[in-house]
Order: C-alpha cells, then sequence, then structure tokens
C-alpha cells in the first residue's frame, strides 16, 4: 500500500492511494492510524467512499507528529568517502523536531542566518508497532514502511561544534513524503534497494542505491530501539549518498530560488522550492 497525509480544506486526511485517487480512511493523519492496532488490515479494507484526485494533491508530512525523527550520519560509504571520515562501528545518530517536517511539494524556507544550506535524499523508514530492544523479526515487523526525505542542513552551523544538532533542526526546512509505502511493495521488503537521486534546477547532483548502505533498516531498527523507545509513527532517516554540496570543489550550496527534488524508486518524490528568508 501507498499511504499519505492530505491536506483537505484546511484540515487533513489519512488516506490510500487507489490508481488516481486517494481513498479517505476515515481518521486525520497516518500517525493516527499506525498507532491503532491491525492499522494495515484496516486500511486496506476501506472501500472508498470518500476519495480526492492525486492530480493537485496538497500533501503534508505523512506522519504530521511523529514523536521523535531519529537520523543517521554518515551511512553510505561514497559520503564517508567524501567527507574524508573512517567507515564508522556504529551508527552516528542525531536527532530533528516535528517543526522542521514539510510537506513534498512544500517551499524549503532558506534562514537568512546560514551561508552554507546543502541538500541530502535520504530513504527513511516509518514505524509501524511499538517496540524497544528489538531484535531479528521484532525489528523487521516494526517497519511500517519507507519514505523519502531531503535533510536540507545548515552546514555552517552544523560544524560551529562537534555536535550536528543545530545544522538539522531549523523550521520547515526537511520535506518527507508524500507516501508512505509498505515494505511488500518494495524489492526487497525492509531491506530494499532502490535508486535514490537529488536534482537542483534539473541537474543530477546525488545518484546511488540504498544497496550503499552501512546500516541498513533493520540494523537501525535494533540500535535505535536499544536506546529509546520506537512508537508507531515515528522516522529513522537512514542518511545520505555522495554528492552534497559541502564535499564538491568548489563548494555549492542552495541560495534561493532553486527547485530541489528528490526521488526514491518505487517510494516516491519530493518536488521543494527554496524560498530565502528576508534578512534579519
Amino acid at each position: 500500500m501507498r499511504l499519505a497525509t492530505l491536506r483537505v480544506d484546511g484540515t487533513t486526511r489519512a488516506v490510500r492511494l487507489d490508481g488516481d485517487r486517494l481513498v479517505d480512511l476515515g481518521l486525520p493523519d497516518l500517525g493516527t492510524l499506525l498507532a491503532r492496532d491491525g492499522w494495515a488490515r484496516e486500511a486496506a479494507a476501506v472501500a472508498g467512499t470518500t476519495s480526492y484526485p492525486v492530480e493537485g494533491a496538497d500533501f503534508a508530512p505523512p506522519v504530521p507528529r511523529p514523536s521523535k525523527i531519529v537520523c543517521v550520519g554518515l551511512n553510505y560509504k561514497t559520503h564517508i568517502q567524501e567527507m574524508g571520515r573512517d567507515l564508522p562501528q556504529h551508527p552516528t545518530l542525531f536527532a530533528k523536531f516535528t517543526d522542521s517536517l514539510i510537506g513534498a511539494g512544500d517551499d524549503i524556507v532558506r534562514p537568512a542566518e546560514t551561508e552554507e544550506f546543502d541538500w541530502e535524499a535520504e530513504l527513511a523508514v516509518v514505524i509501524g508497532a511499538p517496540v524497544r530492544r528489538a531484535r531479528g523479526a521484532e525489528a523487521e515487523s516494526a517497519i511500517a514502511g519507507f519514505t523519502v526525505l531531503n535533510d536540507i542542513t545548515c552546514r555552517d552551523w552544523q560544524f560551529r561544534t562537534r555536535e550536528w544538532l543545530q545544522g538539522k533542526i531549523w523550521d520547515s526546512t526537511t520535506p518527507v513524503g508524500p507516501y508512505v509505502v509498505t515494505p511488500d511493495e518494495l524489492p526487497g521488503g525492509v531491506r530494499p534497494v532502490l535508486d535514490i537521486s537529488l536534482s537542483v534546477d534539473g541537474e543530477v547532483l546525488q545518484r546511488d542505491s540504498t544497496g550503499d548502505l552501512l546500516f541498513g533498516p533493520v540494523d537501525l531498527v535494533e540500535y535505535v530501539s536499544t536506546v529509546v523507545r520506537l512508537n508507531p509513527g515515528d522516522i529513522i532517516a537512514t542518511g545520505t549518498p555522495g554528492g552534497v554540496g559541502h564535499a564538491r570543489t568548489p563548494k555549492r550550496y542552495l541560495s534561493g530560488g532553486e527547485r530541489v527534488v528528490t526521488e526514491i524508486q518505487g517510494v516516491g518524490r519530493l518536488g521543494n522550492t527554496v524560498v530565502a528568508e528576508a534578512s534579519l
């Protein structure tokens, strides 16, 4: 299934893609759906009395208010190499907050305080069951599906200190969506091997395969759930491949006005315009 949260008449609705229509699931958003026991059966069984056209759909973040967004740095071999680092023995974790999230077609707001606004195409895991210290089959079954995320980063703020958080959590900078795609729809299931790419104004700047991930989705569910309880709707962003602007010679950043397209084979496509905030 392909599930989403749609903006409709000033509110939001959980929907399922059915051909060229989005079937209303009778709930306000996917977070509400994923918190229900048997959510997959419930979503599949809805007949579609109310539906909306896909064309012109205004997608909200699939889970508008996840209890946590855990992100992984340095997880593609190509990106690790371009940043001049050694392969890590453990996942490098940081967090985002819900105020950072925007929908698949929303504008990315470039803060006036940064001069180094960078892109990062990522596969994101969406959790569908509460788990703590999950291993093996439990970790696999906790994965509700996958979505697309662009971990836009203020590099000058990220590298002010050894901790990255301040470069990653800016308001209205992280597009995600449009769909959560269940593992049965993807080659490889909970360990999908998919093409991932990002372009700026039509120029492809990142292109790789999720098969290059050092720590895969199941590994990350196991690792993160060891530290903290994962709840339905929580998001794990799995990291970005090589090709970010900060690693280029000369370095290249988003200044405002660019069209950024992030796409993962079989999962979905983000199309966002960078809008620069007025100078303070």
